[in-house]
């Protein structure tokens, strides 16, 4: 009986360990039409000088970032784009998507929810409906830039339609960063679709 028992949890942690191969090969794989700006190993496609890779450490297929440093910026431009990002925060934490270098898709833990362009002043910040996940689960992103305008699904649902982004200010292409406020943030599946 003793046998039995060890013997079904060897085989269940085995399964466990199996399932969770099985997933980290499904990550950070682009679908079809676009580039993965993170390929699941290292800080390729990013400005990771000075202190940045210190900081934003790549482990199992994610990005990990301690709260310290600057923010994650891509070594290229982009003008008009749709791009995919996961994303997950802890309790309380604060963060944002530049698009083209300025900001900002908000990523945060509040009622009214991420995705709004929080630094607009004329034209309208907040999401139209909360859509995050609970605190700690992984969330994503589907960011579509065309001319000033950004369109923001986030989990499914739609939190912004077509708004422009006050701060671009005619800038055409710039690079996009992964904005930290000194709390810890996840990224993975980081996927564009220059348009």
């Amino acid at each position: 009986m003793q046998r039995t028992i060890s013997f079904v949890a060897i085989l269940l942690v085995a399964c466990v360990a199996i399932a969770a191969a099985e997933e980290a090969k499904k990550l950070n794989v682009p679908p079809n039409g676009f580039t993965a700006l993170f390929n699941g190993k290292d800080l390729t496609n990013w400005k990771a000088g000075g202190n940045v890779a210190e900081h934003w450490v790549v482990k199992d297929g994610v990005i990990n970032y301690d709260a310290k440093g600057r923010s994650l910026t891509t070594e290229k431009d982009y003008g008009d784009f749709i791009l995919y990002v996961d994303w997950k925060i802890a309790k309380g934490g604060d963060s944002g998507i530049y698009l083209r270098g300025v900001p900002q898709v908000q990523i945060w833990d509040r009622k009214e929810g991420s995705g709004g362009l929080w630094n607009n002043k004329k034209s309208p910040s907040k999401p139209l409906v909360a859509a995050d996940n609970p605190v700690g689960q992984w969330n994503t992103f589907k960011i579509e830039m065309k001319g000033e305008k950004v369109t923001v699904h986030l989990n499914g649902k739609l939190v912004v339609d077509n708004t422009p982004l006050d701060t671009l200010k005619g800038r055409e292409k710039g690079p996009i960063l992964l904005q930290h406020h000194g709390n810890p943030l996840w990224f993975r599946n980081i996927f564009i679709k220059e348009l």
